[in-house]
């Protein structure tokens, strides 16, 4: 994906495809009132005119009020005119020497695109302009102030209409109210009625939008209203944008032909009838006797001299444009049911009667009340359809709700939306709980979801879904809360072990606020959960911060409902404190951060899986796809990539267990013989625990999970796709589980077979994500491949996060080709890092001869202590060990956290005899190295080229030796070099 292409779909995320975003680019914000000082005086004194327009557009949620500019007669208007520039030019009747007409017509001459306004203030002013028509034609329009500052919203909104309705309809789709009407008195009146009316009840059908951005930009695309004064220019004007009018609002007595035609409405409203187009129709007269012929058009009719004209005509434009609630109604007319939302008029569709959707379906309600909710292209396609197009009323309901299920599932596709409980079942769109920052998974899982959803990424592949997890986060605001509301202390955590800090979070108090939401989030749902870490320092592009803090499992399948809330409410706690635990605190201290710039939000995930059987629920397998190769093998370049893939939960791969490893450009090369894969195949797996509802989560993230053999996800079905058997006659690997013998995990009916595409979906992903953060970057995914085409179920890609991956960019240490090995301590061609390093003069080394798999854990709490001895004393060292450093099989290696060997600079692994494991790739342990820039190296025992010089390292005085770890000290330093490219790395002794 180049620039270009990139920078297309950036655009198009940013600002949506049919975007309001430029919507109404055309307003008025600078207004030129020319009046009398005493009209001025009565404007801004009685009738208080700046702070009336003001308030107007602050109630209505507007965009800042206009500026107004008052001048006193027609020259100074001239001056003012030729030093500043106006949108508007607002003129009253009586203005000094020169007269309104005059003044139009020198503005007009100069600035024949600035519109100008004639406003009288008194009644009879009306009877002494009619002389004067021809000398008006040059006004955009004429009005009577009536003393409400509702009219000069009116006016402005007017003008700004004209300007923006020619494009504001093709980008945006936006909706049309003819106005027609010749009387300035009536259409005085009428307008800021119908824009105060348009507006407010715009603002209540966009509380619907979830997205904050969604509701500021939808506010933009409120129906325009189109004021026409005779037959012809209404007619002009219907033609123009008659896929956009709604309704028309006319009176019935105006010119048509020139002429005075007291059934200029009537014909109109006919003439578009027999057209075709089924519009909402108001006629308005000062003639009852009108009454019956707008019935016999169906338009509803509005008496001038009424009583009630105004309250008729706001009930008209609720009940029929579409605004307010929708009232559905029997054949009667009499009120069945309400919806005031999409998702109540969803759940009252399935159970309204037959007769209701017949009588609403003929009248053209449904599509109305979708199209003032903006829904266009979905109420474009319902208004042409007919009763008579489906076959039975059944049909006719099944279409309109699924109609409407497209509606919700592409309203929000993509975007961070609000709170709101119908939405928490739904993919590729994230709730959030609490206001504040999502964090650094929060931010990255939020970026690429709406990358992606408009890229349309999905439809590059067949019966497959990608998406992302059901997800709520819960923002860094309530962090902030719970640690001031509770009185956390840092000062004081510090001298407290983590048990004790925990104790002290589980304590504590969540917001009123998000409590309530928690509340409604699990009447809604029952499926397990993932609660994750989100911290503001977190997988961000210096670092990653990967698995130092917390994530936890949650069945949530208790059957009282108020436990499952506990549980939920406990493990964010617990979350909270994972900032404050050892382990973190060294990290953050480590990179010269202080805990209080730390701010955690928490990510509440649905967890990717299927119950396969009452006590176990997990995903056919998980995996982690990295941009950035650290050990690429035979012609394969760092740039290709390496994804990491284990059958069940993904703690196997981040904890660094058995995994199978395939690069996504290449996904046919084995990294490991397929004779050797029969001994180094996953034999456990990960899955949620369904079968204990109550447990304590203070033991750790493992509290809730299960481990078990992977012969059970076989006995699930959970392999047939995934697994090999080994074929000992014919020393070959055969692809599903039909034959006898030793199982294996090798993913061949995916990679070779393309059951799922694996290779080509995580390919693609890490291009975009690579492309869009500017650097290499990390993805971790969970797979689905139950298949049920029938129920339109298809095997499913989900994303996790993402986060960048951090690889030096620092210039290139290159190491010669000649180098005199035995003045090498170390020499290795699978080393990780980038640049010298001259500060170290330590060495912390496993005692070969000592090392033993089944105590690793007693090795585990002697490196602490040597590790803690350095710290205290501000030394780095280099740390040499057999296995897998941080695995989470212990039996790979020494199973250490981060804390534990945090000051060491440089971190070996390497073979013994009987103990040579493949090196570790993909887990969080190995991710915050690489941020680090820590060296890391392999060494494999019997290497013909990588080697470690032990018998000078065993001759050199130890400063310290515990049961199995020697401490030396040498008298300079030693230097080490890493060539970053080639992934070669030297230790001069």
């Amino acid at each position: 994906m180049d620039t270009k292409e990139l920078n297309y779909y950036y655009n198009k995320f940013k600002y949506g495809e049919d975007s309001f975003h430029y919507l109404m680019h055309n307003r008025v914000k600078e207004i030129l009132l020319v009046s009398t000082f005493y009209d001025a005086f009565i404007f801004e004194q009685d009738g208080r005119l700046s702070e009336q327009i003001s308030g107007e557009y602050k109630q209505l949620n507007l965009s800042t009020a206009p500026k107004i500019t008052s001048v006193p007669t027609g020259e100074d208007a001239l001056k003012v005119l030729e030093e500043k520039q106006f949108d508007l030019v607002i003129t009253m009747f009586r203005i000094g020497g020169i007269s309104p007409f005059e003044l139009v017509k020198q503005i007009k001459a100069k600035q024949p695109d600035l519109p100008v306004l004639l406003l009288l203030n008194v009644q009879s002013d009306i009877q002494l302009i009619d002389k004067y028509q021809e000398e008006l034609k040059p006004f955009d329009n004429v009005f009577l102030w009536n003393g409400d500052s509702k009219l000069f919203l009116a006016m402005v909104k007017s003008i700004e209409d004209r300007r923006n309705v020619e494009y504001d309809t093709k980008r945006g789709f936006v909706r049309v109210i003819l106005l027609v009407e010749d009387s300035i008195q009536y259409y005085s009146i009428f307008l800021p009625l119908l824009y105060s009316e348009i507006v407010k009840q715009t603002q209540i059908l966009i509380n619907e939008e979830l997205s904050d951005i969604n509701k500021r930009l939808r506010m933009r695309a409120r129906p325009k209203v189109i004021l026409a004064h005779n037959f012809e220019e209404a007619y002009e004007i219907y033609q123009k944008y008659r896929e956009y009018i709604i309704a028309i609002i006319s009176d019935i007595s105006y010119k048509h032909n020139g002429k005075i035609d007291n059934e200029a409405g009537i014909r109109l409203i006919s003439k578009i009838g027999e057209e075709g187009l089924d519009l909402s129709n108001i006629l308005s007269s000062s003639d009852l006797e009108n009454k019956e012929k707008a019935d016999k058009i169906n338009a509803t009719f509005l008496h001038k001299y009424s009583k009630h004209l105004l309250h008729d005509l706001r009930k008209f434009i609720v009940d029929n444009l579409g605004f307010g609630d929708f009232v559905f109604r029997n054949n009667k007319e009499v009120e069945i049911a309400r919806a005031g939302s999409l998702s109540e008029f969803e759940e009252k569709l399935k159970i309204v009667p037959n007769e209701s959707l017949i009588y609403h379906s003929k009248r053209n309600h449904f599509s109305a009340w979708l199209m003032a909710r903006g829904e266009i292209e979905i109420a474009k396609k319902i208004r042409p359809l007919k009763i008579k197009d489906f076959s039975s009323t059944q049909e006719l309901r099944k279409h309109l709700l699924a109609s409407i299920k497209t509606i919700q599932k592409n309203r929000n596709k993509g975007k961070i939306i609000n709170f709101d409980p119908f939405s928490l079942s739904r993919t590729n769109e994230i709730v959030r709980l609490s206001e504040g920052s999502l964090g650094g998974k929060g931010r990255g899982l939020a970026f690429l979801n709406a990358l992606l959803v408009t890229m349309e990424f999905e439809k590059h592949f067949t019966d497959v879904h990608i998406t992302l997890p059901s997800t709520a986060i819960i923002g860094t605001n309530e962090y902030d809360f719970f640690i001031e509301h509770n009185h956390i202390d840092d000062n004081a955590l510090e001298k407290k072990d983590d048990f004790e800090i925990d104790r002290i979070f589980l304590r504590g108090e969540l917001s009123p606020e998000l409590v309530e939401k928690l509340h409604i989030l699990l009447d809604y749902i029952n499926y397990p959960l993932a609660v994750r870490s989100s911290g503001l320092l977190e997988d961000s592009y210096s670092q990653p911060f990967a698995g130092i803090y917390r994530t936890f499992m949650l069945p949530n399948n208790h059957p009282d409902k108020n436990i499952r809330f506990q549980q939920l409410t406990n493990t964010i706690k617990l979350v909270f404190a994972s900032v404050f635990i050892k382990n973190a605190r060294a990290y953050i201290e480590n990179l010269n951060y202080q805990l209080e710039e730390e701010k955690m939000a928490v990510i509440i995930q649905h967890i990717v899986g299927s119950s396969f059987s009452k006590d176990s629920y997990y995903p056919h397998f998980s995996g982690i796809a990295q941009s950035h190769n650290f050990y690429p093998i035979s012609h394969l370049k760092s740039e290709d990539g390496i994804v990491t893939v284990a059958s069940g939960l993904g703690r196997t791969v981040i904890k660094g267990g058995k995994i199978y490893r395939f690069c996504p450009r290449y996904p046919k090369i084995e990294f490991i013989q397929p004779e050797a894969l029969v001994g180094n195949s996953q034999k456990t797996f990960y899955a949620v625990d369904m079968e204990h509802k109550e447990f304590d989560l203070t033991i750790g993230e493992d509290a809730t999970l299960l481990k078990m053999e992977i012969k059970i996800a076989e006995e699930h079905g959970a392999l047939n796709h995934i697994a090999s058997v080994w074929d000992y006659q014919d020393n070959r690997l055969v692809p599903g589980l039909t034959k006898k013998g030793p199982r294996v995990i090798s993913f061949d009916n995916i990679l070779k077979y393309n059951y799922f595409p694996l290779a080509e979906i995580t390919e693609k992903l890490l291009e975009i994500g690579k492309n869009a953060f500017g650097m290499p970057v990390e993805i971790e995914f969970a797979v689905n491949l139950e298949k049920d085409l029938k129920n339109d179920k298809f095997p499913t890609f989900y994303i996790l996060q993402i986060r960048p991956l951090s690889v030096t960019s620092e210039e290139i240490i290159l190491i010669p080709k000649k180098i005199n090995r035995d003045k090498l301590l170390l020499y290795t061609e699978k080393g990780m890092g980038n640049g010298v390093i001259t500060v170290v003069k330590d060495i912390i080394y496993s005692i070969p001869e000592r090392f033993n798999k089944m105590k690793t854990l007693e090795m585990q709490k002697e490196i602490e202590q040597l590790n803690s001895k350095m710290k205290k004393e501000n030394k780095k060292y280099i740390l040499i060990g057999p296995g897998r450093w941080g695995s989470m099989d212990r039996f790979l290696g020494i199973p250490v956290r981060w804390f534990q060997i945090c000051n060491a600079k440089v971190i070996v692994e390497t073979g013994l005899e009987d103990f040579n494991i493949d090196p570790s790739q993909g887990t969080h342990f190995f991710h915050n190295l690489v941020s680090m820039n820590v060296g890391y190296f392999d060494v494999p025992y019997n290497s013909n080229k990588d080697f470690i010089d032990w018998n000078w390292l065993k001759k050199q005085n130890a400063v310290e030796k515990t049961n199995y770890f020697a401490h030396v000290y040498i008298e300079h330093p030693l230097v080490v070099k890493m060539d970053g490219k080639k992934g070669i790395a030297i230790i001069y002794k």
